[in-house]
């Protein structure tokens, strides 16, 4: 029996109209927003898109460089790159990571870490100042996210030689210490600032308009000879080591403008490594640290007495038996000299002569004297941290108090003040300022002595370089030179130690027309041998003659002279 299909139900009419009708207007709706999205609103969403990917980025601006007198480059910014991360976009494969770690010197754990820590942020520095080989390296990678930024590193040629004037910046090029943070607001630039296109990896690709130029730092030139520098710092160094010293400073001056034109310290540190600064040698000692300058004072007592009247050229003093008491103390010499004249009482470094001279002053006089001489206030050189030293209220004197003052005990100075002060006897009774930006002529300058009596003490002061004095080993072949030796005691509490010294010799030369003043101290000499002839004045006699040949200055010493210098002499010196 055939069976009989079923039949199909009917689709109502109503029904099929409305699935026709649902699809027409769909079709019709998407066309209106396609329309509307690519017609009407086509430059609006092509500008928004190009919004999430343009950017303002600033331009960083080159700082100023550093220079010495000559030009020489001291401190300079050399370009470099900063590898960034955006961590909201970094995405990278585990041998992207290794690579990344290994180019910025760290492990592929401590990276991934690092910017899991800071996934909701926008922007993080992986590594500061790369070298551009490295980060080329990096960017070779194409990890998204990762990208590089330019900016500069602060580079010292000379390294540790002139370390302690020019200090050193931070890493955003920020002077931290010495003259990049005196200098900075001159040394700073100005940033600029553009619009860049990124890609996905946020890089720049397309710089799209310059809305401000970076504006560059100023160049400044310094007072510095960089070759007189690293000459000072060379035989500084040497000295200090075969000395087996705690340390160090040397100054030299222009004697007729006031520049400095070496200065240097020990112990020292290279402002290129900065992974193994230590702040403890930041210190420009030459210029922040202050001591007791011992006997180099004497001759600046003899041109008080001198400038006061209470004392003439011919003045003869009997220091026998050798001691002398003042008050309740005694001073005392190292054997009796006997009678001495006032260039005597230099030659032979008498502190029982210079005090019966010093007493004969008023101490009201003296004490003006002394601040005439640059003691008790700053040089003036700008430099951060300079010491004003301490010279006391000579109303709180006794003659004791006094007398000690004359031969360097009871007042300090940096060593910046005490070649400053020898500027006075080095031209003609003219206490020059400090400068450490050249200058042909100084017009801070001050007269303080009649020339007559500047010129008679630094005769004196050869006398004291010469084979009869305390200086022999300062003699330098072809010149006349003029200076003071120094040994102190240094202070410790409840009194002076009896076995650390400061050796100090602080001289100028061609002594017939000064044009150097250089000052060096020795902190702590080990050994017998701690004098300050005997350590110092070596010292200076090397510097020097380098400094008077390299600038061609011409000798003043007769041949004849000379030829009894080199039989004479022990072979240290030149």
């Amino acid at each position: 029996m055939n069976e009989i299909a079923s039949p199909t139900p009917a689709v109502s009419p109503w029904r099929r109209f409305a699935v026709i009708s649902c699809i027409v207007l769909s079709f019709v709706g998407l066309s209106v927003r396609a329309f509307y999205l690519q017609v009407l609103a086509g430059d609006f969403y092509q500008e928004k898109g190009k919004r999430q990917q343009v950017r303002e980025v600033k331009i960083p601006a080159h700082r100023g460089m550093l220079l010495d007198r000559n030009g020489t480059p001291l401190a300079i910014s050399a370009p470099v790159h900063a590898v960034c991360v955006n961590p909201r976009e970094f995405q990278a494969s585990p041998g992207q990571i290794r690579q990344l770690a290994k180019y910025l010197g760290q492990s592929s754990k401590k990276l991934e870490k690092n910017i899991q820590r800071h996934r909701n942020r926008g922007f993080l520095y992986l590594k500061r100042q790369l070298a551009p080989s490295v980060a080329e390296k990096i960017d070779a990678l194409d990890i998204k996210g990762v990208f590089l930024q330019s900016e500069f590193r602060r580079y010292y040629p000379a390294g540790e030689v002139t370390a302690h004037l020019l200090g050193f910046t931070d890493i955003d090029q920020r002077g931290q210490e010495g003259l990049e943070k005196w200098f900075d607001p001159q040394l700073q630039g100005i940033p600029g600032l553009k619009r860049v296109l990124r890609d996905r990896r946020a890089r720049a690709i397309e710089d799209i308009d310059l809305i401000r130029p970076p504006r560059p730092g100023k160049d400044i030139h310094l007072s510095l000879d960089a070759r007189l520098q690293y000459w000072v710092y060379r035989v500084l160094k040497q000295t200090v080591k075969s000395h087996h010293a705690k340390g160090g400073s040397v100054v030299m001056l222009d004697a007729r403008t006031g520049e400095v034109l070496a200065l240097a310290n020990q112990p020292e540190f290279n402002p290129n490594a900065r992974g193994s600064l230590r702040p403890a040698r930041f210190r420009n000692r030459a210029i922040v640290d202050v001591f007791e300058p011992g006997s180099t004072m004497k001759p600046i007592a003899i041109a008080c007495a001198l400038k006061a009247g209470v004392v003439r050229p011919g003045f003869r003093v009997d220091t026998s038996p050798g001691h002398i008491r003042v008050g309740r103390h005694w001073v005392r010499d190292h054997k009796n000299e006997g009678p001495l004249d006032l260039a005597g009482i230099l030659h032979k470094s008498s502190n029982v002569g210079i005090t019966k001279v010093t007493l004969r002053l008023t101490p009201k006089g003296f004490s003006s004297c002394l601040q005439g001489f640059g003691f008790g206030r700053m040089a003036g050189v700008d430099f951060p941290g300079e010491a004003k030293g301490v010279l006391t209220d000579y109303r709180g004197w006794g003659q004791f108090e006094q007398a000690t003052l004359a031969f360097g005990y009871g007042l300090s100075v940096s060593a910046l003040q005490l070649a400053r002060a020898y500027t006075v006897f080095a031209d003609r009774g003219r206490l020059h300022s400090v400068s450490l930006t050249p200058r042909v002529v100084d017009d801070k300058v001050s007269a303080v002595m009649p020339a007559t009596i500047a010129n008679l003490v630094r005769t004196m002061l050869e006398g004291v370089v010469s084979e009869a004095g305390t200086a022999r080993r300062a003699q330098i072949p072809g010149y006349r030179v003029a200076g003071k030796t120094g040994t102190v005691r240094k202070a410790i509490p409840g009194g002076y130690a009896k076995d650390r010294y400061l050796s100090l010799f602080v001289g100028m030369a061609p002594a017939s027309a000064p044009r150097l003043v250089l000052a060096v101290i020795i902190d702590e000499p080990q050994g017998k041998r701690y004098y300050g002839g005997e350590v110092a004045a070596p010292a200076f006699a090397r510097i020097m003659g380098a400094a008077l040949r390299l600038m061609g200055i011409a000798p003043d010493r007769p041949a004849a002279e000379d030829t009894i210098l080199v039989r004479r002499g022990d072979g240290e010196m030149g």
